[in-house]
């Protein structure tokens, strides 16, 4: 049975208490077969990171008051562009950057377009020229997924020593 799932918008500046925890709590509900690996345990670091970042951007969905899954990001800074590294030439003079640093769906939700919704909402207002992902190479699926929302595989890139390799993914958010 579907959910009614409510999106709530968050913001650098104006978190709530308890922000970062319902965070770890969906991360650790989501990645619960996977939460022995290092790279998994650090979560809160990169839930500081992120949502420290000036223009950080959260969407929840909720079910009732239960967080279901969330999507964030942050515009990246003029000149440290991650996907830079990359082959990758932007046409029509694209220069400014989001990245959407997570979009994740607990279990007990997944299939209900739930991820798609979210990451329609963080993205809908967004005003950079493209939007950045990067999605571990060993899973084709959700690089099918993003593919779908308009994202195109640019390279691959391994951010830190004991994260898995990933896909750099692109996606004009202006028309060309």
């Amino acid at each position: 049975m579907t959910s009614v799932i409510d999106l709530r918008h968050f913001q650098h500046g104006s978190l709530p208490e308890g922000f970062k925890q319902m965070l770890i709590d969906v991360h650790a509900d989501s990645y619960a077969d996977a939460m022995d690996l290092e790279f998994n345990q650090r979560f809160p670091w990169f839930v500081d990171h992120w949502s420290g970042m000036e223009g950080f951007t959260c969407v929840v969905a909720f079910d009732g008051e239960e967080s279901a899954g969330f999507a964030y990001g942050a515009p990246l800074q003029p000149g440290r562009e991650w996907w830079r590294s990359t082959d990758y030439q932007p046409n029509n003079g694209y220069t400014s950057t989001y990245a959407v640093s997570e979009v994740m769906v607990r279990p007990r939700w997944r299939k209900q377009n739930i991820s798609d919704r979210l990451h329609e909402a963080l993205l809908k207002e967004r005003t950079e020229d493209l939007a950045v992902l990067l999605v571990d190479v060993t899973h084709p699926k959700v690089q099918e997924l993003y593919g779908s929302w308009g994202y195109a595989k640019v390279g691959e890139q391994q951010p830190f020593a004991d994260s898995p390799v990933y896909a750099v993914m692109v996606k004009n958010l202006r028309p060309a």
